[in-house]
Formats: structure tokens, sequence, C-alpha cells
């Protein structure tokens, strides 16, 4: 699917399957309401699914991996050689995302969209749009043709995947430098100033953070980004693995099947993409907020509340696939919990219809 044609298909959520999904959970032994936002998310996954019978598929997290041109200005603690690094060692199963998604039996797909060197790692999926984005602080990262491109990878992934069965999704990226393009991202689309959203990344000194903010402040202003424009600031001032997973969250959409956003990267994305299409932000999931200066602040944007406070940022999609076991939680009471008929000790009346 093209973007055009992905935002063209995308549903209203099924009113009939999420009346009939919220009623059954009345029928449940246990007091009304009380199991919060998990009946909520069993709720909204019916509407998405389009069934009043809703059931877990695969899970899969797809995490897109890209460098960004803007390392060149001293912004990292970490050279751009570990974006490849880290993502092969996704395909041993010895990155932090593989060990944490066996939990719920999820599969990670690491997809090169844009790592500056060639990675000929059969067990990455390579959709490379270029070897890493320009650098920002000279001019724009790439070119508003590549942005689309980038998010039409993040759309085939998703769609390729739910032919194969999968029908609950993560986000995860990989990619030095990253947190000084979500940082931008943010500051355009929030209004705020530069110094509030942006945070030392991975272990930045103090003296760091100040270079990197001033970096960030002049690549704005020297690319004289349109706030009013998702392309025109995913373009000036993002990144490739930003635009990969901008799709994953319309093509999750298109493709109605539910997307857990995972920290400040991962937000920003879905900020992105709820802009580029309003229509895709019912089927988008908080997992947990980031420890990031703007994790909370990108979720307020968004509307959404964060299921899990930990302090993480560590990225890859290691929060968001936390979000896969509450949902795992809350179809196995859904599923599992015995009726009031069948407990034998009488019904909760709602009076809050009285």
């Amino acid at each position: 699917m093209t973007l055009e044609e992905a935002i063209k298909k995308i549903q209203p959520l099924d009113k009939e399957a999420m009346a009939y999904t919220h009623a059954r959970w009345n029928t449940l032994g246990k007091p009304l309401y009380s199991l919060g936002r998990l009946e909520e998310m069993v709720t909204q996954f019916a509407g998405i699914y389009g069934d009043k019978n809703p059931h877990l598929g695969k899970k899969a997290v797809i995490v897109m991996a890209a460098d960004n041109g803007v390392v060149a200005e001293g912004v990292t603690q970490t050279g751009q050689e570990a974006t490849k690094t880290v993502t092969e060692n996704m395909t041993k199963h010895n990155a932090t995302i593989c060990i944490m998604s066996a939990m719920s039996g999820a599969d990670v797909i690491p997809v090169d969209i844009g790592i500056a060197t060639d990675c000929d790692n059969p067990g990455v999926r390579n959709h490379k749009i270029k070897y890493g984005t320009d650098n920002m602080l000279k001019g724009p990262a790439m070119s508003r043709e590549e942005a689309v491109r980038a998010i039409e990878v993040g759309i085939g992934m998703v769609e390729e995947l739910s032919a194969q069965g999968y029908n609950l999704f993560a986000t995860g990226e990989m990619g030095i430098g990253n947190t000084t393009t979500s940082s931008a991202v943010c500051s355009v689309l929030l209004h705020q100033p530069v110094e509030k959203v942006t945070g030392k990344g991975a272990g930045l000194t103090s003296k760091a953070l100040e270079h990197k903010i001033e970096v960030i402040r002049e690549s704005i202003a020297r690319n004289q980004v349109d706030a009013a424009d998702p392309l025109d600031v995913l373009s000036k001032v993002g990144g490739l693995d930003i635009a990969g997973l901008v799709g994953c969250y319309i093509g999750a959409a298109a493709c109605r099947v539910p997307i857990f956003i995972d920290g400040f990267i991962s937000s920003v994305a879905a900020l992105l993409a709820v802009r580029l299409a309003p229509a895709c932000d019912p089927y988008i999931f908080p997992s947990h907020c980031s420890n990031e200066p703007a994790g909370q602040m990108v979720l307020d944007a968004l509307g959404k509340q964060p299921y899990i406070l930990a302090n993480m940022c560590l990225g890859e999609g290691t929060g968001a696939v936390m979000g896969f076991t509450i949902a795992d939680y809350a179809f196995k009471a859904y599923w599992e919990l015995p009726s009031f008929e069948q407990t034998n000790f009488g019904t909760y009346e709602d009076l809050n219809d009285k």
C-alpha cells in the first residue's frame, strides 16, 4: 500500500463489537469495571478487529534500524557503528528486546531502513532507503520523497505480517542519535523550547547536553521547519527509523490491528502518524512512559495514559513488548472468568445507570 492508499483504508472501530464486549464483561463474576483499563483494552481490540469474540494471534515487534547524519556533530556518546551491531544482535536473540519478547512469545523483526553501512545478515529485513540520513545541521535530513518511501516501508511490513496471522504489534527502533532527531521533531510539533524536550540520551555529560541542544536548535532554524506540515518536519529534522515507525502505525490502522507505542522515539513517531492520519489514533496503544524529559509530554499530546511507569529509556521496543503481557492478562480474564451465573453468588448492579 502507498501512504495515500493506507490513509484512505482506515475505518472507524466497530461499535457493535465493542458494545457486545463491554456488555459481556458485565456478566463475568467480578465487581463491575474492576479490571479497569484491561476491560477497556479488550473492548477496544474488539472494535479494531471488528469481532465480537476477539482473540490474540501472533505477536511481532517491528524494530526500525537507521543511522542519523547529525551524529557527526558529536551529539552522542556512542559511534554509529553500534546501530548495526545491536540490530544484528537481535538476530542472535541476545539483544534486550529479544530476551523480553520471549516472555510473551513475540517475534522480533529487525528492519534495516537506513543503517549507515551494508547489513547482509539474513535475519535483518533489508528495506534500506539510504545509508543514514544527511546531517540535519547542514540541511534537510532527507528529501520529502525519501520520507514517504520510508513510511511506506512501515506500512508494507505491517501489511505483510498481518497476512501471515500476526494481529498484535509493538514498535521498536535502533539508531544512534535518534534522541536528537526525536527531540527536534518534538520541539517543533509541540511548540516547546528545545531545552525542555531534550535529554542526555545514552549518557551524555551536562556540557555535551548543552551542545546537543544547540545543534537541535540551529538545525530547526536553518531548515525553516513548518510545524503545520508533518512530512516537512519528518524530512527536515527526523530520521528514517522514525519514518518507518510512522508507517507501522498507519499500516496497523489500515490493516485493522492494534499496535503498541514504545518510548520517546516511538511516541514521537506516533504523534507524527496521528497528525498525518488522525483516524489511526484509536488503533495505537501506549505502553510505558519514557524517562526522557519529554516522554510524558508527547503522551499527553496524544491523549494517551501509559500502562506502566518504570523509568525506562532503553528503546528497541522494550517497553512496548510489556504491553503484550498486559494484553495477555486482559484476554485471559475475559475468556476464562466464570459468569455470575456460574459462580452462584449473584450479580452486581450498575448503579451509575440509576
